[in-house]
């Protein structure tokens, strides 16, 4: 059995169909990469695992460790051990970065989770979230929060989002860190040089994984045919 499934998940805005049957997997401790151009259904989905208000599938099912969370509310999927980066981080503004870091879990070391982002605790602890801090810098700052909670599973909706080239690695190491500290991370992304650090990666188009299999051989795939929100036939579902 999985750690983390989808099966046949089926979800409408209205009339549109975003996602069509989609079904994927992750391993304990397992790095899964979601590649996909916007506007294929990435965030559509990581919001249909978080719960979400409004979204909830029409049909298939979401499990995790062996239990349908379907119906289970944000706070009792984050109970389970569920919890996201989301795209563009949640902004608390006029808190020390210490603080921030240790805001859903006090027991936590902050320090720890700093130096497992790759930023020196005495550089950054007393420093304030604010404008101050660069676009890396904050999405590290992000990440060692969500570390700091110990996740069972990660869902990581492009957390390369808005980062330059120079802090690209930066951000490559924080989510090996996550499998490192024992967390299961679905990796969700636009770029395929990002999705090759993962264990396994599938391309999401049209609502449907279209190839599933080793990053490299989906990045090839991705790179060849990406199609815009399959405005034609080049992916073809195969």
């Amino acid at each position: 059995m999985s750690f983390f499934e989808i099966k046949d998940l089926i979800f409408k805005a209205g009339d549109k169909k975003i996602l069509d049957g989609l079904s994927i997997t992750t391993g304990h401790s397992e790095i899964h990469a979601l590649l996909g151009t916007n506007g294929t259904g990435k965030s559509t989905l990581a919001y249909l695992i978080m719960g979400c208000e409004g979204y909830k599938p029409v049909s298939g099912e979401i499990i995790f460790d062996g239990k349908v969370v379907n119906d289970l509310k944000i706070h009792e999927r984050a109970h389970l051990g569920i919890t996201m980066a989301w795209q563009e981080p949640v902004r608390f503004e006029g808190i020390s970065v210490k603080d921030y870091i240790t805001l859903k879990n006090k027991d936590a070391n902050p320090s720890h989770y700093l130096e497992m982002a790759g930023l020196h605790p005495a550089f950054y602890l007393q420093r304030m979230v604010d404008k101050s801090l660069s676009g890396g810098e904050r999405k590290r700052i992000e990440l060692a929060s969500i570390l700091a909670l110990n996740p069972k599973l990660a869902v990581l909706d492009e957390p390369d989002s808005g980062i330059d080239m120079l802090s690209t690695q930066d951000i490559i190491n924080v989510i090996n860190a996550f499998k490192k500290n024992g967390s299961a991370v679905l990796l969700i992304t636009h770029r395929e040089e990002i999705a090759l650090i993962a264990d396994k990666a599938s391309q999401l188009c049209g609502g449907k994984i279209v190839c599933s299999g080793s990053p490299g051989k989906v990045a090839e795939y991705y790179k060849s045919r990406q199609c815009l929100v399959c405005r034609d036939e080049v992916c073809a579902y195969v």
